[in-house]
């Protein structure tokens, strides 16, 4: 949230270990003038009560009408480790730094209903006003004895006094628990974000759960007056689903950015290395860098990308016009640091065959789509970075594209494959991939890749899709690590543009003011 000249950025935390304790989890606290360099400060919530003795665990920031912050969190009670809904607000609204936090008398201000089983009862999200007055709030929650995810929706009229509504805003039969849900209006006339509590014929509203192992996401049409929500589509825990990342991210959280009008989400990202490395680390787990979010010009999807601040880390700059890049060659962007870079690059497909064979790719398994070997009726790539690569290329992590025939038409496949990206052991190592929807014959196809060491952030066609990979290489480290562009298709392709730039370092949590 954004508050008296700050953004602050409260986080699930382990002070005593890099590893997930179920005995005490609190919130970390960090704050920043940029969302790029941030300085750390004392814990924000710590558990001290009983309604929270076991962990504080993942919640929301309210910013109510006066301009007062207040949270809503998971606090894990004692001693049968029930998921309750506890509130707290700053000791000091004048402390622009909100350096202490109180949880005043009267909670918990909910409990896990009847229906619900005890320890599928979390996650508040930052909470709106209806047009009558009063607030509304989600919770995650699952349906006892059953896969039935749900957001469950309440209702205050004073922000301590909470009642359930007769039923939930969305449920799902086939995706098990909800996770950190979020629930926002998106505008139907430009990118700018708007405030969470807006609601008239110019938004539309987007419903975000964590399911799976991934954020998917459904937009409708929301009426505060009668609290029903309608989705354009249902949530199906399948690839068909919307997400705002086909990689490793999970858990994220939007908030609207009051100083420029933006909706800006952070997600997640876990390690995939071994519980040992985190050890030896010192530390497991990240977040993505913060992305704006917007809603596309069709309507059918968001757009994201990173926030603008993000570009003030850049300085070392190469530039490439175009190039041909024949069937089974390469191109190596010297001229950065590789292990710590920003890229943007665009490709043309020059030959377009007329009445393409008929691929129903809905009968072919995902595994074969995003597999970068696998060219089932692929007409133009594999083709696009190679990012921490070895010299000899015996580590690479491939973001790539391939043009398949589809029905009558052409699709845009978009992958990360992970398979040669370290030579270390215990490193878990994936494909991910996505369709892209976009028409390649008629238009450039579009790739920025931030890479920074162990991660690689990709976002295809201007932020359509995005795929966040965690790597580790062993060799392709510092210097070391080289950055190429590459065609292993039969036909060529034309690089049409390439910007690079080397990225400083931010500071992150560095001491206390």
């Amino acid at each position: 949230m954004y508050y008296k000249g700050f953004y602050h950025m409260f986080y699930q935390h382990n002070p005593l270990a890099p590893e997930f304790s179920r005995k005490r989890i609190i919130w970390g606290h960090s704050v920043s003038q940029d969302m790029v360099n941030w300085i750390q400060l004392e814990p924000a919530l710590v558990p001290t009560e009983s309604f929270d003795r076991n962990s504080c665990w993942s919640g929301s920031a309210t910013i109510l009408p006066d301009g007062k912050p207040v949270i809503l969190y998971t606090g894990l009670d004692e001693p049968n480790r029930h998921q309750v809904t506890v509130l707290a607000e700053p000791k000091d609204v004048s402390d622009p730094l909100l350096r202490e936090w109180v949880k005043p008398k009267g909670n918990p201000v909910m409990v896990p209903p009847n229906d619900v089983p005890f320890d599928c009862f979390r996650d508040p999200t930052t909470a709106w006003l209806g047009q009558d007055g009063r607030w509304r709030v989600l919770i995650g929650a699952k349906q006892t004895d059953t896969e039935r995810g749900m957001a469950i929706l309440y209702h205050s009229d004073d922000f301590v006094e909470w009642t359930r509504h007769p039923v939930p805003l969305l449920a799902s039969d086939v995706t098990g628990m909800w996770e950190c849900p979020d629930f926002f209006p998106v505008s139907i006339t430009g990118q700018e974000g708007v405030e969470t509590s807006v609601n008239n014929a110019s938004v539309r509203h987007v419903l975000k759960s964590s399911f799976g192992g991934h954020d998917c996401y459904v937009i409708g049409t929301y009426s505060s007056e009668t609290d029903e929500f309608s989705a354009d589509s249902e949530f199906t825990n399948t690839t068909a689903d919307l997400r705002f990342d086909h990689g490793t991210f999970y858990a994220s959280k939007a908030f609207f950015d009051s100083v420029k009008n933006r909706r800006i989400n952070w997600g997640w990202v876990i390690e995939t290395d071994s519980k040992e490395d985190d050890i030896q680390k010192g530390w497991a787990g990240l977040l993505s860098l913060p992305r704006e979010m917007w809603l596309d010009t069709s309507g059918k999807r968001l757009i994201q990308w990173p926030i603008e601040e993000i570009n003030n880390l850049r300085t070392r700059q190469v530039t490439l016009d175009s190039r041909q890049l024949q069937g089974g060659s390469m191109l190596e962007i010297s001229g950065i640091t590789a292990s710590q870079a920003d890229v943007e690059v665009s490709f043309d497909l020059p030959i377009w065959e007329e009445n393409p064979v008929i691929l129903n790719t809905d009968q072919v398994d995902d595994a074969v789509l995003f597999d970068r070997d696998i060219l089932v009726d692929c007409v133009y790539g594999p083709f696009g970075l190679l990012a921490l690569a070895s010299s000899d290329l015996s580590e690479q992590t491939a973001i790539f594209f391939k043009i398949i025939r589809r029905g009558n038409g052409y699709s845009v496949i978009m992958g990360s494959d992970e398979n040669k990206s370290s030579l270390r052991d215990n490193v878990k190592k994936s494909t991910h991939g996505t369709v892209l929807d976009i028409d390649p014959s008629q238009t450039k196809i579009s790739l920025r890749c931030l890479i920074d060491h162990s991660i690689i952030e990709s976002y295809g066609a201007g932020g359509r899709n995005v795929i966040t990979s965690r790597v580790y290489p062993k060799l392709a480290t510092g210097e070391a690590a080289k950055l190429y562009v590459f065609n292993d298709g039969t036909r060529g392709v034309t690089m049409s543009s390439l910007e690079a730039w080397s990225m400083r370092n931010a500071d992150v949590n560095t001491n206390a003011i």
